[in-house]
């Protein structure tokens, strides 16, 4: 993301950020940042100057969002501000093993992030998976200073034979050096001053009193401060010190030939860590934008067309939020700016301290969140012009040095603002003047020019002069800014800009509440109505002496202004019991809204207790039945073993279909469609058998066809196939014999009973043999067939699984009872 310093931004433009205290909403901002980088970067938000720039930085802000939270959001560990290392790199300088150290893990961090945002479905986050698709995170470079570079920015003995053989020696003449040294502290303890070995630069000396330094001939390199202690090397040790020194020369050779090595390698890739950099604080920018949007609980805004409606329900400056949750502030009272298309100035009035110039504030905040890619801290939907320009004139510009009065000031600025619309930068000395002369001369039915996507916002337009030629060239300056800015808000006590609304359909007004019982503001903003400054209430709620007061009351009232008061407290009075009856039928509505939760609620714990009742009358049928095909399993093995009757088992069949007919609950028949007649060649469904098929022959009289599937043919009835498009054949219906039987009254079918005949065993043999012996007896069986596999090495049960799944006349197979032989019989319906 382009960051554009403020030196390069025009003046107004600067001062506007100023004054609608900007640069405090991005340090809040960079609290949430998790980089160094991201931080600076964030302090110094500036708005893009697209508006495509800012659908994507909020595309982004929402994608982040969704990884806050539903995967704990993007984590930067490990994640450095390399900019400076890699620039010097890039300039031919020794990085050193700290900084390479922070190339790695900034790298190693990249690519974990690439990660997270990569393992998301790409319908979620299409932005950020772009933003990172051409990241370029270079492990190689990565290992060679990990295999280089130690955790503590040191170059480790691993880096190359030279360094390591160097550093072996140099460990072995430390040992000599400390072994002799040890040996004199021994012989020599009485002229010491303490029984250690110390060091003087890169030299091993020891403490020896001074009065006895020729006990230990050496060199002097240090006396304590008083001069009793001796610093000597002694001279066995001077030879071992010089070969140290020349070790560690050759060590910190070694050691920048292999720092110059890896500098070169980052040198290679400065362009993809530059882009890398670049990637990661545009990343940490979203993720901190998306933090603190849900820590303010502002919505993403939706930025609409000029002839749509701006929508900003329930708005509260972000700046008093934070001061609210952080300071022990006061509560944020929220406003509602619902602003139709056609209107391009709003007059606020009221009260001083009421709020008016918090509501310029607040609404020039929310275009510039929108603008950079924040939620704005508004209630859904939040619908908001893209604005290309804010700029403000708030506050009192009123200098000393520059021999400037308050009007002088305000009237300069505005002259910045009106050169900043016609496309100046606002910043020549003469400027004001010049603008305002265009002012006035203003016709009065001036040329109409199509209104720019400018926000203007004015505080106490027309204040610090005369009130009459105030009034006229505040008038003048709105109904200029009228044609050339999309919205303009402006603050004013003049009783007549509140007459503009009834003469231009593009004015409105709206008025701060002030409290006549508390005599103080409640801080909200009122639309439609004109406010009174109150100014009277407020000087007595101040403590004024009421003498004063009361001839100001006096004096106000032989005038005109006191008439148009009343008329405006009687508005406001109308407005208040408006907005208590849309109080009531608010809570009405809520309290219905409620009701009909109730009842839903309800509606749904009896659906889903009659559907837990049908489920346990299920199951308690199951379990009836269960019981009942136990009791025909103990027939079953009776009848095998001589003891029974196939009259007991037809019985016992007759009560389990009877408790199934009774109980369980009728499948739903798909509806046929009839009519359909086969012709020879047609391809048809035999749902029974699971087949498609061709037709061989036309209907005989028994309404029989001949079908082919696959390298089989059979024959089956009209009543048995229907089409492809699931049409049922039309099969004509016989006259029944008076004596038939009714169909539901035939007797049910007789349950499988297991018999040599219908019994194979194919222990002993192979799949392919045993292939043959159950084709063979599937062929000249019905109903079920016994299949004795055994358990053996389970190859032959599964070869005949698999043969029984692939054969069309196998309706299904199941492992048999456990007295009839458990997993090692197979039950096959035919």
């Amino acid at each position: 993301m382009s960051v554009i310093s403020l030196s390069e931004l025009p003046l107004i433009h600067h001062e506007t950020l100023d004054l609608l205290e900007w640069p405090r909403l991005c340090q809040h901002l960079s609290t949430f940042a998790a980089t160094k980088r991201g931080t600076l970067v964030a302090q110094a938000l500036q708005p893009p100057e697209t508006q495509a720039a800012s659908v994507s930085l909020l595309t982004q802000t929402q994608e982040a969002d969704w990884l806050e939270q539903n995967n704990s959001g993007l984590n930067f560990g490990g994640i450095r501000d390399i900019g400076t290392a890699v620039e010097r790199a890039y300039r031919q300088g020794l990085l050193g093993g700290e900084e390479l150290l922070a190339i790695a893990t900034t790298l190693n961090g990249a690519r974990q992030l690439r990660r997270t945002i990569d393992a998301q479905p790409p319908e979620d986050l299409p932005v950020l998976q772009d933003l990172v698709a051409d990241l370029r995170t270079h492990p190689e470079l990565e290992q060679q200073i990990y295999h280089c570079i130690d955790d503590r920015g040191d170059v480790t003995d691993r880096a190359s034979p030279k360094l390591g053989d160097i550093r072996d020696r140099l460990k072995s003449t430390r040992q000599d050096i400390q072994q002799r040294l040890q040996r004199i502290l021994q012989r020599q303890s009485g002229a010491m001053q303490e029984l250690l070995i110390t060091q003087r630069g890169d030299r091993f000396v020891l403490p020896v009193k001074a009065p006895q330094k020729d006990a230990v001939p050496g060199i002097v390199h240090d006396a304590s401060a008083s001069g009793a202690t001796l610093y000597v090397e002694p001279q066995s040790v001077v030879e071992l010190g010089n070969r140290l020194r020349q070790l560690l020369r050759q060590e910190k050779t070694e050691e920048e030939i292999i720092l110059r090595q890896l500098s070169d390698a980052v040198a290679e890739v400065y362009d993809d860590l530059s882009h890398l950099l670049a990637v990661v604080t545009e990343l940490d920018l979203a993720h901190a934008r998306a933090r603190y949007s849900l820590w303010l609980e502002a919505n993403p805004p939706r930025f609409v067309e000029s002839q749509e409606q701006t929508t900003l329900r329930q708005l509260r400056h972000p700046l008093l939020v934070w001061q609210q949750r952080h300071e022990q502030g006061p509560e944020v009272v929220p406003i509602n700016l619902l602003i139709r298309p056609e209107l391009r100035v709003v007059a606020i009035t009221g009260p001083n301290t009421g709020g008016k110039t918090v509501t310029l504030k607040t609404l020039g905040l929310a275009a510039l969140m929108a603008r950079v890619g924040l939620y704005v801290p508004a209630r859904e939907p939040v619908e908001i012009p893209w604005f290309g320009q804010v700029l403000a004139d708030i506050g009192d510009e009123q200098s000393i040095e520059q021999s400037l009065s308050t009007f002088s000031g305000h009237i300069r600025r505005i002259g910045r603002i009106l050169a900043a619309l016609s496309g100046g930068g606002g910043e020549v000395g003469d400027v004001g003047e010049v603008a305002m002369e265009e002012v006035s001369v203003l016709s009065p039915h001036p040329p109409t020019h199509p209104p720019t996507n400018a926000l203007i916002l004015l505080d106490e337009v027309g204040a610090g002069t005369d009130p009459t030629e105030g009034t006229a060239l505040a008038i003048a300056l709105l109904k200029h800014l009228a044609d050339r800015a999309h919205l303009t808000m402006a603050t004013t006590h003049y009783g007549e800009l509140k007459a503009l609304k009834y003469q231009d359909a593009r004015f409105e007004n709206a008025s701060v509440e002030f409290d006549e019982a508390t005599l103080s503001p409640t801080y909200r903003l009122l639309w439609g109505i004109p406010g009174r400054s109150n100014a009277l209430a407020i000087a007595r709620r101040l403590g004024l002496n009421a003498g004063v007061i009361d001839a100001a009351a006096t004096l106000m009232a032989t005038g005109s202004q006191d008439d148009v008061n009343q008329v405006i407290a009687g508005l406001e009075a109308q407005r208040r019991q408006q907005e208590a009856r849309s109080q009531e039928a608010a809570e009405l509505l809520a309290a219905t809204e409620k009701l009909h939760r109730e009842v839903q609620h309800k509606a749904d714990m009896l659906r889903d207790r009659e559907q837990e009742l049908k489920l346990q009358q299920q199951a308690a049928v199951q379990q009836a039945i269960a019981e009942a095909k136990r009791d025909i399993a103990k027939v079953i093995r009776r009848l095998q073993q001589g003891d029974a009757t196939a009259q007991d088992a037809q019985r016992a069949t007759e009560a389990v279909d009877a408790i199934g007919q009774s109980r369980l609950p009728a499948a739903a028949p798909t509806p046929a469609k009839p009519g359909y007649r086969p012709a020879v060649g047609d391809r048809v469904r035999i749902p029974s058998l699971g087949q498609t098929a061709e037709v061989l022959t036309a209907p005989d009289d028994d309404h029989r066809i001949t079908v082919r599937f696959g390298l089989m043919k059979t024959t089956v009835s009209l009543a048995d196939i229907e089409s492809l498009r699931g049409e049922k054949a039309e099969v004509p219906v016989k006259t029944k014999p008076a004596d038939t039987v009714p169909a539901a009254q035939a007797a049910p079918p007789a349950p499988a009973i297991r018999t040599s005949r219908n019994t194979i065993d194919l222990r002993g043999m192979r799949v392919a043999e045993s292939e043959a012996v159950l084709e063979e007896a599937i062929a000249k069986g019905s109903g079920a067939l016994w299949i004795i596999h055994g358990h053996g090495t389970g190859k032959l049960k599964a070869g005949v699984h698999e043969y029984l799944k692939r054969h069309p006349q196998i309706q299904r197979f199941e492992p048999a009872a456990q007295a009839d032989g458990g997993n090692g019989v197979t039950v096959a319906y035919l």
